[in-house]
C-alpha cells in the first residue's frame, strides 16, 4: 500500500530534515558545540594547569614524558583532538617548533588560545644564535610561574563550559603558594654559593631566566642557542672551553633528555677535571624518573646546580 503525502506534509519533511542538518553542522563539526576539555602542548606547562583545573575539566597533555619540546610532533588523533578543544594553551615564544602548524591549524578553526609565554614579561636572548629573539623558558623562573597560573586560571574560567570557577580559583591560590614556597626554597639553596662561583654553563641556552632571579651570570651554553635543533662548531667549543677557563667553572650542566656527549667534548677541551652534571630543564619524566611534576623538577635543579657551584 503506497502512501500519498500533500503538499503541506511534503513541507514539514523538508523543513524537520533542514533542522537535524543545521544541528549536526552545529553539535557535530570542529566549531560546535561539541568543543570540551584542555589541551596543553608541554608537559610542563601540562602540570602545572592539571594542578589549576582539577578534577573540573579533561587536561590532555601532548608532549610525552623526557620528550624534547623543540623537536616533539603529535599524530593524527592527536591533531583532531587539538581542534576539538574547548582551550588550546601553549607556550607561544616559539619552543614547541614540532607543533607549531597544529597550533597555527587549531587558531585557524577558532580553537580559543592561550600563548602562556607571551603574558609573563618574557626576557630577550641575550648572546648565541638567538640574540634578541624572546626566551621562552620562562617556568625557570617561578615568580613568572606565579603570572602564568593566573593567567591560566583566567583563561579556564572563561573559555572551559561546566567548570566551576569557585573550584579553579581555589586550586589556582594553592598551587600558587606551593610555587611561592618553591621560589623561597630555591634561593635558600643558592644561598650556599658564593657570588664568585654563580656562573652557569648549560647545553643550550635555557635557564636564562633563572639567572636573572637567582643573580647567576650564564658564561655560554655547548649549543649556542635557545634550541636543541641546532649545533656547535669546532671553534664554538673551543671558544666556550676557553671561557669556561677563565671563569673557573667546576660544573657543566647538560639537559637529562639530552646526549652529554658535546658537554663532555667541551669539558675535555678545557684541559681542567670539570664534571658535567644533568638538569630537568625542559621536560618532565614519568613518575618512576626524579622530575616528575614542575614543583619536583625545579627542587631537583636547585640542589644540583647549588651541589655543582659550592665549594667542596
Amino acid at each position: 500500500m503506497t502512501s500519498r503525502r500533500g503538499p503541506g506534509g511534503l513541507v514539514q519533511i523538508l523543513a524537520a530534515l533542514s533542522l537535524a542538518l543545521c544541528g549536526c553542522l552545529a553539535g557535530c563539526g570542529p566549531g560546535g558545540d561539541d568543543r570540551s576539555g584542555v589541551v596543553v602542548t608541554t608537559n610542563i606547562l601540562g602540570d602545572i594547569t592539571r594542578s589549576i583545573v582539577g578534577d573540573e575539566a579533561e587536561v590532555t597533555v601532548l608532549m610525552k614524558p623526557n620528550a624534547d619540546p623543540h623537536s616533539f610532533g603529535i599524530s593524527a588523533r592527536e591533531a583532531a583532538r587539538v581542534e576539538r578543544a574547548a582551550l588550546l594553551i601553549h607556550n607561544g615564544l616559539g619552543l614547541e617548533e614540532g607543533v607549531t602548524r597544529s597550533v597555527e591549524a587549531a587558531e585557524a578553526a577558532g580553537v580559543p588560545t592561550l600563548a602562556v609565554g607571551e603574558g609573563v614579561n618574557p626576557l630577550r636572548y641575550r648572546e648565541g644564535k638567538n640574540a634578541q629573539a624572546l626566551d621562552p623558558h620562562f617556568w625557570t623562573d617561578p615568580r613568572r610561574v606565579l603570572t602564568a597560573v593566573d593567567t591560566i586560571a583566567a583563561h579556564v574560567e572563561r573559555k572551559v563550559p561546566g567548570v566551576d570557577t569557585a573550584k579553579v580559583r581555589a586550586n589556582a591560590a594553592g598551587y600558587r603558594r606551593q610555587v611561592e614556597a618553591l621560589d623561597r626554597s630555591m634561593a635558600a639553596a643558592f644561598a650556599r654559593i658564593p657570588a664568585e662561583r654563580r656562573n652557569l654553563v648549560t647545553n643550550h641556552h635555557v635557564f636564562g631566566y633563572l639567572a636573572e632571579r637567582y643573580g647567576f651570570t650564564v658564561i655560554g651554553a655547548v649549543i649556542p642557542s635557545g634550541t636543541t635543533l641546532a649545533s656547535p662548531s669546532g671553534s664554538d667549543l673551543r671558544s666556550l672551553a676557553e671561557a669556561v677557563r677563565r671563569a673557573g667553572v667546576p660544573t657543566v650542566f647538560a639537559d637529562s633528555s639530552q646526549p652529554d656527549r658535546l658537554a663532555r667534548v667541551m669539558a675535555g677541551e678545557t684541559g681542567l677535571d670539570i664534571r658535567v652534571s644533568p638538569l630537568y630543564s625542559e621536560s618532565l619524566t614519568d613518575q618512576n624518573g626524579g622530575a616528575p611534576t614542575y614543583l619536583r623538577m625545579m627542587r631537583s635543579n636547585a640542589e644540583t646546580i647549588a651541589a655543582g657551584l659550592s665549594p667542596q
